[in-house]
């Protein structure tokens, strides 16, 4: 192809043919679309039915929180279908920088939407490559492709024979690839694939066609308020129909049915679930956690694998020297800014000087990290003050490099490069190399990058040799270079395994630096599987390997996915980590993505559900833990709403089953919803975490939210109440009471026995003295209010005809308070029973128990 590139008349066409160089859009949902949709959740319809009785009942709070819990669903979901969008807009941003094209023989910047196939770009050190492009000329290039790949270290390129199936990663191909990073070098590249069909592209494309999934407890909890909204509905029309033709009227019998089907109508469930994943994602926002997807903290408690990539996710995603070996032996291990021995100083400067004087590649920039860290007073880095004469850059030939300075009497000269180039250029002996090569293999072993650093002099004279091979070097020694683990992963990692979590490691790199990585992180096993071996397996046999193996090296984005898939398959909840852009498919097909918010790119950010805002591999646990917490509290909560609903039935059902006159009204009914409303929401979800939360194994994916030990120990708590009440009703009348009397007293017998109901669901591993103990704020703001207001119902005259209260004296004060003292000594007598029976079904229901 002629060096002058396309004409614009080209261009333009081909602009045309096959669209701008940008991933395609998406078809948005109109806004009314999604509103639709969005109404045909049974739980925002039981919200706006429940919210249009308490309007037309007159409790206009009640109508208006309903109402506006209906609105915030609705809110949600749009800013869910914004998200969705931004992950394509992110992703095409990424993969459209400006670019340096040569038209009719010109160089001109264009916007990077604007290159199309067969296009001339330039490429210089610290371009972003706006397409995928085949070489044509290239001088000492080297790119990061960790965005495709992973791998930290930069890869080098090579003009050169290259198939159109050449994928990321490794060195000396003729491709390079949009969105990777140009770190040392320049060239002029044809481009081969734009958009879509670029590798970035093919990423997008998997990422658009990946559907979430309806979280679990969502499912669970729209078959239930479905269940109990019917039950409620069905028994509300059968009190209205019995009492009118029973007793003739159809005033009460109305009342009735009303007061029953608010009793029954369990609009806290929904409340509830949205209030606790609200504040869910607060809490875990204070532990530096960003939480994009509410559905992520429900699945946090369950999650029973962590995929986690390792450049930038278990490591630093920074090069770092931390071995020097010099020829006589001698090793020095870095440890922080421990000053050098006096022997490597030669071999630590050497580096600097073969590095470029302002470095971008990320080793040279250690070199550079390493002598500024051993500067003593008065000293300046290495090269200081001299002026850099010539570079001989590496080559396919000849991997190496060469920095010609100007000394005062002579030039100095530093090479760095692979141990085996550098040998050559040492002109080492037999004996001299076997040396050299036992101590590359031991560095090696250790996941080292390793390079060699040599140095000569050349008379100030003469002119300088055209390669470098013609110098005299002398071998000073070999340098390893390391992405560091985090300081934080080896006690994270720990305790994921205390919790029943498996953790695995996916990476792009090198199966042996992954081994040692693993290793230093802490995460068991000798078996790594490359991408080759992935390509080879069967689903199947995939299915089976994930359940064993911890290790997974040289994984192409797709067989990420593809690993995530076969563990969800396994009936795994998995959680992955990762920064890159090709963590962003399995990131989303995952039921928890986690992405890094310093480091990661914003494609993987958009596409994960939960961010950590620090990159700390330590805020996993952390976010683990609450996850734990939320989901314990939110069953406590449910548990105690169903246990609640029994008694406020039971005592609305009770004139009708025994001829009595009407007790409750819709008024009482909203009362009771006050108490119950913040206790259940705010409560419940202020409890701090169970004893042993992460000590034990990882609850099952599809267990239910009540088990049949929860839900019956939920009914007993119910049946006590309303027992305890409903005899306070039954005996009553017989000691004089008249029926106003009578609802007061079985009101606030109801009213404490609720309160207990509170103090005995609020731990299910500690007694209630423990549980007191426990500090809840929100519930020492509750208690009072209560108290406050049961008080002003029966003392503040206006207040008590609203309710139908009659005046209570003397011994009949002090039977609601000794009734809820009752129902709490009695339920906490039952509580090591019920623990028992629970911990026996758990043991029963785990994975290879012994019938």
């Amino acid at each position: 192809m002629a060096q002058s590139g396309l004409t614009a008349a080209e261009a333009k066409a081909r602009l045309a043919a096959d669209g701008p160089n940008e991933l395609a859009t998406t078809k948005r949902r109109s806004s009314f679309r999604i509103v639709l949709d969005v109404l045909k959740e049974p739980m925002l319809v039981l919200l706006l039915v429940g919210g249009v009785v308490y309007l037309l009942l007159g409790s206009r709070a009640e109508a208006l929180i309903l109402l506006a819990f209906a609105c915030m669903s609705i809110g949600i979901t749009a800013v869910q279908e914004a998200r969705t969008g931004r992950v394509l807009e992110a992703l095409r941003d990424l993969s459209s920088p400006r670019a340096l094209v040569i038209r009719d023989g010109a160089r001109l910047r264009i916007a990077g939407r604007e290159v199309v196939r067969g296009d001339l770009i330039v490429l210089s050190e610290g371009d972003r490559v706006p397409a995928d492009a085949m070489l044509i000329e290239s001088a000492d290039l080297s790119a990061d492709e960790s965005l495709l790949t992973g791998e930290a270290e930069a890869v080098r390129k090579t003009v050169g024979a290259g198939g159109a199936d050449v994928r990321p990663g490794g060195h000396d191909l003729p491709q390079v690839f949009a969105g990777t990073l140009i770190v040392r070098g320049s060239a002029l590249a044809e481009v081969t694939a734009i958009g879509a069909e670029s590798e970035i592209g093919k990423i997008g494309k998997s990422l658009s066609q990946i559907e979430p999934e309806t979280p679990h407890l969502q499912s669970q909890m729209r078959r239930l308020v479905i269940a109990m909204a019917g039950i409620g509905i069905g028994i509300s029309a059968v009190v209205v129909a019995l009492y009118g033709f029973l007793r003739g009227g159809w005033l009460d019998a109305l009342l009735a049915g009303i007061a029953v089907g608010m009793a029954m109508l369990p609009e806290e469930f929904p409340m509830v679930l949205a209030v606790f994943m609200a504040m869910g994602a607060w809490r875990i926002s204070k532990a530096r956690v960003l939480t994009r997807r509410a559905s992520a903290i429900e699945a946090l408690g369950s999650a029973s694998v962590l995929c986690t990539d390792k450049t930038g996710t278990l490591t630093e995603n920074r090069m770092t020297i931390v071995a020097l070996q010099l020829v006589d032996g001698s090793a020095h291990q870095i440890a922080g800014k421990v000053p050098l021995p006096p022997a490597f100083r030669e071999l630590a400067a050497a580096g600097v000087m073969a590095s470029a004087p302002e470095p971008f590649d990320p080793m040279e920039v250690a070199f550079h990290a390493l002598a500024a860290d051993d500067l003593r007073e008065g000293e300046t880095l290495p090269g200081a003050g001299r002026t850099l004469i010539r570079s001989y850059p590496l080559s396919p030939d000849l991997l190496a490099m060469s920095q010609v300075w100007q000394a005062e009497d002579a030039f100095a000269i530093a090479a760095k490069g692979a141990p085996e180039a550098i040998a050559d250029l040492c002109k080492l002996e037999a004996d001299q190399r076997v040396v050299i090569s036992a101590q590359l293999d031991a560095m090696a072993a250790k996941g080292l990058r390793v390079l060699a650093v040599a140095e000569a002099s050349w008379p100030a004279g003469q002119d300088l040799p055209e390669t470098q091979t013609g110098f005299a070097f002398r071998l000073l020694g070999l340098v390893g270079l390391a992405d560091p683990v985090r300081t934080s992963v080896p006690a994270a990692v720990a305790e994921c395994r205390t919790a029943g979590i498996q953790v695995i490691m996916i990476t792009g790199d090198h199966p042996v630096t992954a081994r040692a990585i693993a290793a230093e992180a802490g995460l068991p096993g000798d078996i790594v599987l490359t991408g080759d071996d992935l390509s080879a397996m069967s689903e199947d046999d995939l299915a089976t390997a994930v359940t064993t193996v911890t290790i997974f090296a040289r994984i192409l984005p797709e067989q990420k996915l593809r690993i995530v898939n076969a563990l969800k398959a396994k009936g795994a909840v998995v959680a992955m980590t990762g920064d890159g852009v090709n963590d962003a498919p399995s990131l989303k097909a995952a039921d928890i993505g986690v992405a890094m918010g310093e480091r990661g790119t914003d494609v993987a950010r958009e596409a994960a559900s939960i961010v950590l805002l620090d990159d700390d591999f330590g805020s996993i646990v952390t976010t683990v833990r609450l996850g734990r917490r939320i989901y314990d509290n939110l069953r406590k909560a449910m548990s105690f709403i169903i246990a609640v609903h029994v008694p406020i039935a039971g005592l609305a059902l009770m004139p009708l089953l025994f001829g009595m006159p009407l007790l409750f009204g819709p008024v009482h009914i909203a009362f009771l919803e006050m108490v119950i409303d913040p206790v259940c929401a705010l409560v419940f979800e202020a409890e701090r975490e169970e004893d042993g939360v992460m000590q034990r194994p990882p609850r099952p994916a599809d267990e239910p939210l009540f088990s049949w030990p929860t839900v019956v120990w939920s009914l007993l708590q119910g049946l006590m109440v309303l027992g305890i009440s409903g005899s306070a009703a039954w005996f009553a009348p017989g000691y004089g009471l008249d029926p106003d009397q009578v609802r007061g007293l079985a009101f606030a017998t109801l009213v404490f026995g609720v309160v207990a109901l509170i103090l005995i669901d609020r731990s299910n591993s500690n007694s209630i003295l423990s549980a007191l103990l426990r500090p809840n704020k929100a519930l020492a703001v509750v208690l009072p209010i209560v108290a406050s207001l049961l008080a002003v119902t029966f003392v503040w005259a206006p207040a008590r005809d609203m309710f139908g209260f009659g005046v209570l004296g003397g011994i009949w004060l002090a039977v609601p308070p000794l009734a809820g003292v009752g129902v709490l000594l009695a339920l906490e007598a039952l509580k090591p029973l019920w623990r028992m029976v629970l911990s026996a079904r758990e043991q029963a229901e785990r994975p290879g128990a012994k019938p």
